[in-house]
């Protein structure tokens, strides 16, 4: 992690009693970082997937990366009501993720598992958030948390049948 998160004035974050929304708003820094990594890969494979899986790719990825960023403001947009600062550099996203490039031209299989195994990361790492907030009186943070993994295990599943080659 590059930069710590930094606590903002009280007056701008919502008051309702969640507890320890420091290591909260740090964990969603981290997915956010990662949904935000994930936002360009899959546009990337999106602009640059070929073959005979090019259309189902290039649609499949064009509905994850807007669906991607979306959740990143909704994540921003969280860290923010609990009274933090969300991310401000490139370098912040970079080095917070766990998602990583891959070098070299790909094929559509080779992309679409890729994605998968970067949907898993997430997944998991949502997960651990919502271990997280347990007990700490946030179950916005949870609902969240639930739904963003819920997207993620649901992308894993699709991309990974979708690479089956018959």
């Amino acid at each position: 992690m590059t930069n710590a998160l930094k606590v903002i004035p009280s007056e701008d974050s919502v008051s309702t009693g969640v507890r320890e929304t420091p290591a909260i708003a740090e964990a969603l820094g981290d997915v956010l970082a990662d949904t935000y990594r994930l936002v360009f890969k899959s546009h990337a494979y999106h602009w640059n997937v070929e073959g005979p899986l090019f259309y189902s790719v290039h649609n499949l990825t064009e509905e994850h990366y807007e669906d991607l960023f979306k959740a990143a403001d909704e994540l921003a947009e969280r860290i923010r009501a609990l009274g933090h600062l969300a991310p401000t550099a490139m370098a912040d996203i970079t080095g917070r993720s766990v998602i990583e490039d891959k070098d070299g031209t790909m094929s559509a299989e080779d992309m679409l598992l890729d994605l998968a195994e970067d949907h898993e990361r997430l997944a998991k790492r949502f997960h651990a958030v919502v271990r997280l907030v347990e007990g700490k009186a946030d179950p916005v943070t949870e609902d969240l948390a639930t739904e963003r993994s819920a997207f993620h295990e649901k992308a894993a599943w699709m991309l990974r049948a979708l690479s089956k080659s018959e």
